[in-house]
């Protein structure tokens, strides 16, 4: 298979497919990698490393479009690079349809196929593409509400540690999954008072075993959220429905309500957010100020620690890169119930769900696309 890796367009988003050993992996399977000149270089892969892994180096990224079979990418392909698909080519990125029915539509009128990261599941009905970018996100929400709490952020200027004879901050996480488990973990690591509101019991039980002496958990109610987040200095959405759109689990009303200063950091934004003041925010522009409270709602928080996160994604695609080259993608997706549920979008059909409801769109299921189940 022919396959290509763009550089990634999204403002200050320097991630990247495949790195080098991926490249290597492919090549040594007898397939063809074309990426783009320049596409890692900012994290350390220039390219020459790419070239010594077997990949050819082209000059734009209209030529890898061209050339591929399949593109390999980090984020939602942007309006050119939706203009540059085919009917036929498969697209492997993350693609975070259901708050994004621009974008959905685009795609389905591409023709392409169009697999989506953060729908493949595991054994276990986990998200293995996600985790790893739910793990730094989860991470990174705590150090980036801790600078906005600063004062000359917009904060309330609360160190989220306290110091000796000065109480420490309370960070509220709503959601208790990966990424969750992630931001609580840092807080607690700050010196943060951390309390964790999920609707699953055994999630909480989970996280108490976990942190037994050091976090506070609360089953998920709107009283209980309403009551935590008017105390809180931080509050990390951190919410997840595979597929869809988030929940708003605070109204503007309570947002008003919050101390002046307080930060809230949206996670979920890629999935509309769960907070209702949300709204998408780059990392060259991340903070605004909305009813006092500052927000952070990045839509790519892992493309900031991009080496790192481009090495994480790398380890859990490449399994799903690998599988979809080396048997095409229909025998790979009828092999792999996992990785049929990743798919989202094929010859201008929505065929996920979840999408294809929060979107108010048509549906065809995988199994139909495959042959596996009648319409």
């Amino acid at each position: 298979m022919k396959i290509g890796v763009p550089k990634e367009i999204k403002t200050h988003e320097y991630r990247v497919g495949l790195t080098p050993a991926a490249v290597r992996e492919l090549v040594s399977r007898g397939h063809q990698v074309m990426v783009q000149q320049g596409a890692a270089v900012s994290i350390g892969f220039p390219d020459d490393t790419y070239r010594a892994a077997g990949a050819s180096i082209a000059a734009t990224a209209l030529e890898v479009f061209a050339f591929a079979d399949m593109i390999v990418k980090v984020k939602e392909p942007q309006p050119s690079e939706i203009a540059a698909l085919r009917e036929g080519q498969v697209l492997f990125t993350y693609l975070h349809l259901a708050a994004d029915k621009e974008q959905t539509q685009g795609l389905m009128l591409s023709g392409a196929t169009c697999i989506a990261y953060e729908t493949v599941t595991d054994a276990r009905g986990a998200l293995p593409l996600l985790a790893p970018m739910s793990e730094v996100a989860g991470r990174m929400s705590v150090q980036v509400g801790a600078h906005c709490l600063e004062k000359e952020q917009g904060g309330a200027g609360v160190l989220l540690g306290g110091v000796p004879g000065v109480p420490a901050g309370n960070v509220v996480v709503l959601g208790g999954g990966v990424a969750g488990t992630n931001a609580a973990r840092m807080a607690i690591g700050f010196g943060a008072t951390v309390t964790v509101i999920d609707r699953s019991l055994p999630r909480l039980r989970e996280l108490d075993q976990m942190f037994p002496t050091q976090l506070h958990t609360l089953y998920s109610t709107a009283d209980a959220i309403e009551s935590a987040v008017l105390n809180a200095d931080l509050v990390i959405g951190a919410v997840l429905v595979p597929g869809a759109a988030a929940p708003k689990l605070v109204s503007r009303e309570l947002v008003r309500k919050m101390r002046p200063g307080s930060v809230l950091v949206d996670i979920a934004i890629d999935q509309g957010g769960c907070f209702e003041t949300s709204k998408p925010t780059t990392h060259a522009n991340p903070t605004y100020v909305e009813e006092g409270v500052v927000h952070y709602c990045v839509t790519n928080m892992p493309g900031a620690v991009a080496r790192t996160s481009t090495i994480a994604l790398g380890n859990a695609t490449l399994p799903f890169t690998l599988a979809l080259a080396d048997k095409g993608w229909r025998q790979a997706l009828a092999d792999d119930p996992h990785l049929r549920r990743g798919l989202n979008v094929h010859a201008g059909q929505v065929t996920h769900a979840a999408v294809a409801h929060d979107l108010g769109l048509g549906f065809q299921a995988t199994e139909v696309v495959l042959g596996l189940a009648s319409a």
